[in-house]
């Protein structure tokens, strides 16, 4: 039976109520009255839905490659929607339900042109550059999608969009994994030759600095036995030249004394021959002379008791002469005294 009927919209839920083909009411999370037979009730969803994508495509180097993604999306535009697609709704006994499948349409739409924009973008890349351009990748179809008209015709706004992973086929992947190992093994080989050659390099480091402390430590004794050699041919020459100088203080002594010993001679033999020749005089003066005349000048000047010595003696040399000679102590001791 058909009457008058009440409905209620919730605050995410746009309502429009057409009579006559006319919009009579409209608004978001409205309620009203209306007679079923004669109206028809609309619904558009305005909050904000998620649409999954995933779809394949071929890469500039013919590799086909699985994108896998998410487009964020929100009804802005509700009459245009409602004009576009049926979102009439059966109410019975209190549920609602769309009559068509319409509803369902705005997401296909959706991933039909992402699939396209995303097709002209992963035929510009090969497959290395395509599976690392997930990022690159989302924000370039969501500035085309953006800008795109059929999506401003269907009073639609993108609010992001999300490239979750851009994978290679099964075999495709074995393959880059392979690879992938390989260059890995190869990295740790490398890395591995790359350590042992630098603890050969810090080893041949180390044994340098060895050797180089051993040279300066060596040079450095050298320096330092040249050090002493010069200090000792220092001292010794400091030696040499004062045993020279010594040498030659005693050369030139010697030289002066053998000089003075010359002089001294020459002046003796000068001084012997002046006694001689004075001798000489003398004893020509003498020649003729008698003797008690010579010993009378040579009595000159003696000393008393050589004279009295020279007396006793000529008395002993004329003993014969002498008949009787009394010499008394009291005499004798005057003499002497």
């Amino acid at each position: 039976m058909f009457g008058i009927n009440f409905i209620k919209f919730q605050p995410n839920e746009y309502g429009l109520m057409y009579k006559n083909g006319k919009v009579v009411k409209e608004g978001a999370g409205i309620s009203f009255c209306y007679y079923a037979p004669a109206a028809s009730i609309v619904m558009v969803p305005i909050v904000s839905n998620d649409c999954p994508f995933i779809f394949e495509e071929v890469t500039a180097d013919f590799q086909t490659v699985s994108i896998q993604g998410q487009v964020t999306y929100r009804v802005v535009d509700c009459k245009r929607v409602a004009e576009l697609l049926n979102f009439t709704l059966e109410v019975h006994r209190g549920h609602k339900s769309y009559l068509s499948d319409d509803p369902q349409q705005i997401p296909v739409r959706i991933s039909n042109l992402i699939r396209v924009m995303t097709k002209k973008h992963i035929e510009g890349l090969k497959l290395a550059e395509a599976i690392r351009a997930s990022e690159i990748l989302a924000q370039s179809i969501l500035e085309d999608i953006r800008h795109n008209g059929e999506i401003g015709r269907l009073g639609i706004e993108i609010l992001g969009l999300t490239v979750l992973a851009v994978l290679p086929n099964k075999e495709t992947s074995r393959a880059l994994e392979a690879e992938t190992r390989e260059r890995i093994l190869k990295m740790s080989d490398d890395a591995v030759y790359e350590r042992r050659n630098a603890s050969i390099e810090q080893e041949r480091g180390v044994k340098e600095n060895e050797y180089n402390t051993d040279i300066a430590v060596e040079n450095k004794r050298r320096q330092v036995r040249e050090t002493q050699l010069e200090a000792e041919r220092a001292v010794m020459k400091m030696q040499n030249e004062q045993e020279n100088e010594k040498l030659d203080a005693a050369i030139s002594l010697e030289e002066k004394r053998k000089t003075l010993i010359a002089l001294a001679a020459e002046n003796s033999k000068t001084e012997a021959d002046a006694k001689a020749y004075e001798l000489k005089a003398f004893m020509n003066a003498l020649s003729g002379t008698e003797t008690g005349v010579i010993k009378a000048l040579a009595a000159m000047g003696m000393d008393p008791q050589a004279l009295i010595a020279g007396a006793f003696q000529n008395l002993a040399d004329n003993a014969e002469k002498i008949g009787h000679l009394n010499i008394t102590p009291d005499l004798l001791r005057e003499m002497m005294a």
